[in-house]
């Protein structure tokens, strides 16, 4: 094992506040790996443990690294109302199988503004009836905002689930002009 762990790979991160409140991006020299909701003290602490147990290193905080600065930088336009899409290398490499499958098809296949039905996406990644399955899926998005779990809803119109919570999802989803801007 060299000095950069396990895989030889260097993972970065960076705490930024956005109005969905502090989110924390990590990424490897592949790509953007992570993007955590509610960054602060034991949510941010468990993530990074997560992160040097899977690479064999501590992350070091290193907000100006330029793969980081980018994401940071494109995360941030998105939430400004200011950018549709992610122009960023992404690195899969915490998620695989059938959930790598379907957090592709929902990264390519639903644009900016659009959602799709748990069972809908099940059908596009050759699984009809797996609609429970696309939900664990998206639970366990390491990319959240970017591959953007929270387009996925529920087939009666429902909203869904949301690791980062509902008012999050509905946040972004009104940001996209899928829902209403909230009153107050």
């Amino acid at each position: 094992m060299d000095s950069h762990g396990q895989d030889g790979q260097r993972v970065v991160w960076a705490v930024v506040d956005s109005p969905i409140g502090p989110l924390m991006l990590a990424a490897t020299r592949q790509g953007l790996v992570n993007v955590v909701f509610h960054a602060t003290g034991p949510v941010c602490e468990r993530a990074l443990a997560r992160l040097a147990a899977r690479y064999g290193t501590p992350p070091v905080r290193e907000p100006g690294a330029p793969l980081l600065a980018e994401a940071i930088q494109q995360v941030g336009a998105y939430l400004a109302g200011e950018r549709r899409d992610f122009d960023l290398p992404l690195d899969w490499s915490l998620i695989s199988g059938f959930n790598r499958a379907v957090l592709r098809e929902l990264a390519d296949g639903v644009p900016y503004g659009a959602v799709v039905g748990y069972g809908d996406l099940a059908r596009r990644v050759g699984q009809p009836g797996a609609a429970q399955a696309v939900g664990t899926a998206m639970g366990a998005n390491p990319l959240p905002v970017v591959v953007p779990c929270h387009r996925v809803v529920e087939s009666d119109g429902g909203i869904g689930g949301f690791g980062g919570g509902l008012e999050t999802k509905r946040q972004l989803l009104a940001l996209e002009g899928v829902l209403p801007e909230p009153l107050f």
